[in-house]
Order: C-alpha cells, then sequence, then structure tokens
C-alpha cells in the first residue's frame, strides 16, 4: 500500500489515495499502520476519496481505529496533498467530510502552498447535537469531578464533540495530561466520548493550549480542538475575535464573529516522506 506522510503542526497522519482499488479494512490498518512501533506511526489514517458532491472526500481515522467526523489539521494537509499532486489546479476546493463539505483555501508563494484556510462551519452548541447528557441549550461552566479535583467544562461540537477546561498557566504547564485527559474523555456525560482542550490565556489575541484527542490520546496539535477553544474563549470574553492558538506543535490562527458565523482556521500542512506498508488483514 502506497502512503504519504504528513503532519500539521506535529499531528501527523498516513494519507492514502484510496479512490481506486478495493476496500481494506481501514480500522485494522489505522492501528497497525498508526503503530509507532510495529507501523509507520502516526496519530491517524487519512482516506483520499471521490465524492459526488464535492472536489473529494475525506476519511479520517484515529490511531484507535474509531473513525472522526473531521479533523482541521488533516483536511489541510488532504488540500495541499490533491494540490501538489496535480489532482486538482483549483486553490479554493470543496472536500466533504462526516461533519459536511467543508471549504478550503490554499494560499501559495511562488506557486507552493504555505498554509490553507479552512471554513469549519457554525459552531454547535445544543447538548443534543454535541451529544453531551447536559440541560441547557449551552455548556457553560458546568462542573465535573475527576481525577480529585473539580473542572469547569465548556463544550462545543465543530462536526465532533470537544470539552474546553481554562486554567491558569502554572496548572497548565503542571497538567498531568495523560493522567486528567482520559478521564475527561470518557466522562459519563459524553455518551461518544470527546476531545478535550486545556487552554491557559496569554494575552487578548493569544492563548496556550494542550490537547487530548478522543481516539487518539496527547497529540502535539488539533484544528478542530483549537476551534473550539478559541470559540470558547470568546464567548468568555476572554480574546478578540481574531486569536492565536499556540499548540505543542506550534500556531494556529482562528478567527469567529460570533453567534451564527462561520469559524475560520488557518495553518501549515508539511510532508514527512513517501513509502509502502506491507498490510496483511489478519484472518
Amino acid at each position: 500500500m502506497r502512503f504519504t506522510k504528513v503532519h500539521g503542526l506535529g499531528n501527523d497522519f498516513i494519507l492514502v489515495d484510496a479512490r481506486d482499488g478495493a476496500p481494506l479494512p481501514w480500522g485494522d490498518l489505522a492501528q497497525r499502520v498508526c503503530d509507532r512501533h510495529y507501523g509507520v506511526g502516526a496519530d491517524g489514517l487519512i482516506l483520499l476519496l471521490a465524492s459526488g458532491e464535492a472536489d473529494f472526500r475525506m476519511r479520517i481515522l484515529n490511531n484507535d481505529g474509531s473513525e472522526a467526523q473531521m479533523c482541521g489539521n488533516g483536511i489541510r494537509c488532504l488540500a495541499r496533498y490533491v494540490f501538489d499532486r496535480g489532482l486538482t489546479t483549483k486553490t479554493s476546493l470543496a472536500i466533504e467530510t462526516l461533519a459536511g463539505v467543508k471549504e478550503i483555501a490554499l494560499n501559495l508563494e511562488a506557486d507552493r502552498v504555505v498554509s490553507a484556510r479552512v471554513n469549519m462551519g457554525p459552531p454547535i452548541f445544543d447538548p443534543a447535537r454535541i451529544p453531551a447528557r447536559v440541560d441547557g441549550w449551552m455548556i457553560k461552566d458546568h462542573e465535573i469531578a475527576v481525577g480529585g479535583r473539580t473542572y469547569a467544562i465548556s463544550c462545543v461540537s465543530m462536526g465532533n464533540p470537544h470539552a474546553v477546561i481554562f486554567l491558569d498557566k502554572d496548572e497548565l504547564d503542571a497538567l498531568e495530561l495523560a493522567e486528567v485527559g482520559p478521564l475527561v474523555e470518557h466522562h459519563p456525560i459524553f455518551p461518544e466520548r470527546t476531545n478535550v482542550e486545556f487552554c491557559a490565556l496569554v494575552s487578548r489575541n493569544r492563548l496556550r493550549m494542550r490537547v487530548w484527542e478522543r481516539g487518539a490520546g496527547n497529540t502535539l496539535a488539533c484544528g478542530t480542538g483549537a476551534c473550539a477553544a478559541a470559540v470558547q474563549a470568546i464567548i468568555h470574553n476572554y480574546v478578540d475575535p481574531q486569536v492565536e492558538l499556540i499548540l505543542d506543535g506550534g500556531p494556529l490562527h482562528v478567527e469567529w464573529q460570533g453567534q451564527e458565523s462561520p469559524v475560520y482556521m488557518t495553518g501549515g500542512a508539511e510532508y514527512v516522506c513517501d513509502g509502502e506498508y506491507y498490510y496483511e488483514p489478519t484472518s
């Protein structure tokens, strides 16, 4: 199986052009190829597919084999890939995902893709659509107890569920992410689990963020998570409508004008290598 390894701010993926050929057991393949000891190693598997309603279709599978509805870093990587490989000459693309069709604008310098701006659509606050078992029309500063302390969570869906937690800088730096992250991810109020973003305010236009991804664990960056964190920080009046998210893998720029406006995310997409993976399905 031919593949290209890509990353967005260190959030890395195995990208496979699956438009031709018979489908494989993608969940099993994702677990094996993403294994950092026995496989190639990645946070997830991206499948490039044909679409009947957009330019291309993207499927994203986490490294535990589960399928995600959307991936902000992954969709930027896919958009750059199809342009660079000559699969399209468009710099404005529509890509179908489980979270709907997303619009991506490629930013070029000297005919080279340097970044991509993604229209992520408007955020979803209705708890039933996130989903989360909390009454009301929005989950803001809802307290949950995990790991011997109480956290105030603010939730939003960017096509996938997110729980945003604001801490001070010292708390964020000292946070044992691998301990607290799974406890929030698997909290009983989230029937489909959740991604978790821990954030600290730096200034009116900058947030520091660490992320625990549903199905992938501790990753260097999460595009939908950055959007969710920015939206909740704007709602809390911590930041202005244009904000830079500082993640472990680097910066992402997010813009949201509030109400039912779409969220825009801008960031890079990089190549690591091309290769061939030898896959034999388990019997």
